[in-house]
């Protein structure tokens, strides 16, 4: 069968770009205008429901996830490193990314090109879940930015609250996130490098199995 009679998976199926890091592709499950939370289904690589946002917090960016990428050991010990704590593991997802836009886009499901400029040392309860903090690549208010210095104050804490509190209820005195840095460009690249290694540590490298693909034809 012709493979392009099939929709690509978004995480395994989607190249991260020749010029990762320094720009990658992005596939976005989520828009500032949802009032749900969308995700992409691991299984079928569709976009599903995954829960309505429980409360009046939405997300400000465009957010999803890099392709072929996982926080993993790699990614885990780099938390461990930066935090001075011990038994962190990677939260075994893959690396989410929020890209700055000047544009209203309407809907998810869709790929992107993003440069990275910083991001958020991000723990929950699941283990080390970095954000990546982009731009998209070419926009005429942001595109220009090179590192997360350089992003206003004030977007960056809208930011930050957003993932510390979403997963909380209004009255909670616990956080279920915590943000322990906020990094510039030069670690996000680090971030992504080992969340690549982590990927292909589990699953192996797209280009090598479309290459036994092709030779078995």
């Amino acid at each position: 069968m012709d493979k392009n009679l099939y929709k690509a998976h978004p995480w395994h199926g989607v190249l991260i770009g020749s010029d990762a890091p320094n720009v990658v592709t992005a596939y976005i499950e989520i828009v500032p205008t949802d009032t749900v939370k969308y995700e992409v289904d691991k299984s079928s690589g569709y976009l599903k429901v995954d829960r309505p946002q429980r409360f009046s917090n939405i997300c400000p960016t465009l957010y999803g996830f890099v392709p072929q990428t996982l926080c993993g050991d790699r990614v885990a010990e780099l938390c461990q490193e930066r935090t001075g704590r011990a038994h962190i593991k990677g939260d075994q997802d893959p690396l989410d990314i929020c890209v700055l836009t000047e544009k209203a886009i309407p809907h998810g499901d869709i790929l992107l090109q993003a440069i990275p400029i910083g991001g958020f040392r991000s723990i929950d309860e699941k283990g080390a879940d970095d954000k990546i903090i982009a731009v998209l690549k070419g926009d005429a208010v942001h595109g220009g930015l090179r590192d997360v210095e350089e992003c206003p104050v004030q977007l960056v804490e809208r930011l930050k609250h957003y993932f510390l509190t979403y997963k909380d209820a209004p009255d909670s005195t616990r956080h279920v996130c915590e943000i322990t840095h906020i990094y510039g460009v030069k670690e996000a690249h680090d971030v992504i490098h080992r969340s690549r290694e982590d990927y292909r540590a589990r699953y192996g490298s797209l280009e090598t199995a479309l290459a036994e693909s092709l030779r078995g034809r």
